[in-house]
């Protein structure tokens, strides 16, 4: 069977939005399974929907990457949006064709430059990992590439600037906070290493647009079932190795000045694109509703013998759980629109009630104090502080953290925290090793003693919880019930 390009895919009998000549109007640094599941999918659909037009040129970062393969297919892959709405199974297939080729910087650096000098640039894109924004002092100037990233993007700029090209807006797509600021503070950095002019200072600090944004789609990546893709490629009439799949959901915060969104394509095009002055409260909102109801539910979830979030959703009392935490007492406490969250929150069960995805709970547990603090300790100190009494299912979450840390202990080796829950099978907690530590030492801790040692420890928290009237007697009260009647008692008398 032939490899996907434009011929064949005219020869498939493929009915669905193709766009085989275009301009050139985005660089992309990044061409992975996350970013061409979500930009390049509402650049193609803008494409569609509004003539936008526009080609997308992906760089792949680091020497090792995908731009062979890319460029076999004159950068044409298949991408499925798997999930539920409304709690209806959707399977979306599309072939994205708004990229035209990726280069390889450390072969083709001079073709990265020369598109760096093109009129028809108007965006910059970038998702090179965590890891990926950082100010190596090793780059320079002259290398053939600049060793990181920034580097790379400052180099870019700078010969665009000596063009005398106009400037470009900056999405910065990477899984750190103010990831737009961070770049730019990187970017002025080189140009202070490097000794370049206050010309060009001046150009990349008035005439670009650095956005911190804040995206939101699970891309799982690629399809493992052999027996699945080879059905598929049976009915599309082609083989893609570039198959692509994410969930449904998707959103990409950008924060930027007024006049943004219409330099952009995304919102006449009705994709999941907004524009606002600051990123700060929708992060907060993914965390909160979205990562905190995870973290949340979970680890009750488990011990009452759930293995996967999607089951979890299906149990009356689990799913009761979660909505009451969400609904009564996260949304109550969080700065935006009322019915944006409560449309969000109602996303959130779509997604969890995937039909595709397996998502294990144990898998979700690691490192669950650190993200109990980070996730569900703002929301329930919010809620005491607006309402003046505890959050029942928040109190109840963190007995559950409690009792999950604490379950029938069975040893502490290099693996982690082996635990016993009431089925029978054995678990492993994963943390941060003093954490661990912790709990193994208080193994033989009655419910008051461990939720005073636990809530005193203020190496976990950054603070003393007892101090929150009420929390401690009840927390350890919700642990007791936990481990007579188990943990969907708990959860019951919540609701």
């Amino acid at each position: 069977m032939a490899q996907l390009n434009y011929e064949v895919l005219k020869k498939s009998g493929y009915d669905g939005f193709v766009l085989e000549k275009g301009v050139e109007k985005v660089m992309q640094f990044g061409e992975g399974n996350f970013l061409r599941a979500f930009v390049d999918d509402f650049i193609d659909i803008a494409n569609e929907k509004t003539g936008y037009n526009g080609k997308v040129v992906l760089v792949q970062p680091i020497a090792a990457g995908l731009a062979n393969l890319i460029n076999q297919q004159e950068g044409l892959y298949t991408l499925y949006l798997r999930g539920s709405e409304k709690g209806v199974k959707v399977d979306d297939k599309r072939v994205i064709s708004c990229v035209s080729r990726c280069l390889n910087p450390y072969e083709e650096w001079d073709k990265v430059l020369d598109f760096a000098r093109s009129d028809d640039l108007e965006i910059i894109v970038s998702n090179t990992t965590e890891a990926g924004i950082v100010h190596e002092s090793e780059s320079r100037f002259d290398q053939v590439p600049p060793i990181s990233f920034p580097a790379k993007l400052t180099k870019v700029l700078h010969e665009r600037y000596s063009a005398g090209k106009k400037g470009v807006v900056i999405l910065s797509c990477e899984l750190i906070d103010n990831n737009g600021k961070e770049l730019l503070n990187c970017v002025n950095q080189y140009i202070a290493d490097w000794g370049l002019d206050e010309g060009f200072r001046r150009w990349v600090n008035e005439k670009n647009i650095f956005c911190s944004t804040l995206v939101d789609r699970i891309v799982p990546g690629r399809i493992r079932d052999q027996a699945e893709v080879a059905a598929l490629d049976a009915k599309n009439g082609y083989e893609d190795p570039l198959t692509d799949v994410g969930e449904v959901f998707g959103i990409w915060v950008i924060e930027g000045p007024e006049g943004l969104e219409d330099r952009l394509p995304f919102k006449a095009a009705g994709v999941p694109v907004i524009v606002v002055p600051d990123v700060t409260p929708y992060k907060k909102r993914k965390v909160r509703i979205l990562n905190g109801a995870h973290t949340g539910f979970v680890l009750g979830a488990y011990l009452a013998g759930f293995d996967i979030v999607r089951d979890c959703m299906h149990d009356e009392t689990v799913l009761g759980f979660m909505n009451k935490m969400l609904y009564d007492e996260v949304i109550p406490t969080l700065p935006l629109d009322k019915k944006d969250l409560s449309d969000f929150a109602a996303a959130v069960q779509d997604r969890f009630n995937n039909p595709f995805v397996n998502h294990e709970l144990m898998s979700i547990s690691l490192n669950s104090t650190s993200k109990w603090r980070a996730r569900n300790l703002p929301s329930f100190k919010d809620y005491v502080d607006k309402c003046g009494t505890l959050p029942k299912c928040l109190t109840a979450s963190f007995a559950a953290y409690m009792a999950f840390y604490s379950c029938d202990i069975q040893g502490l080796d290099d693996k982690g925290l082996t635990c016993r829950r009431p089925k029978g099978n054995d678990y492993v907690v994963s943390d941060d090793r003093f954490v661990l530590e912790f709990y193994f030492a208080h193994k033989d801790d009655s419910p008051e003693a461990l939720a005073h040692a636990v809530m005193t420890n203020t190496d976990m928290w950054g603070e003393d919880l007892t101090a929150i009237p009420g929390f401690e007697a009840e927390a350890a009260r919700i642990l007791g019930l936990i481990r007579e009647k188990g943990a969907l008692a708990a959860y019951k008398e919540c609701l």
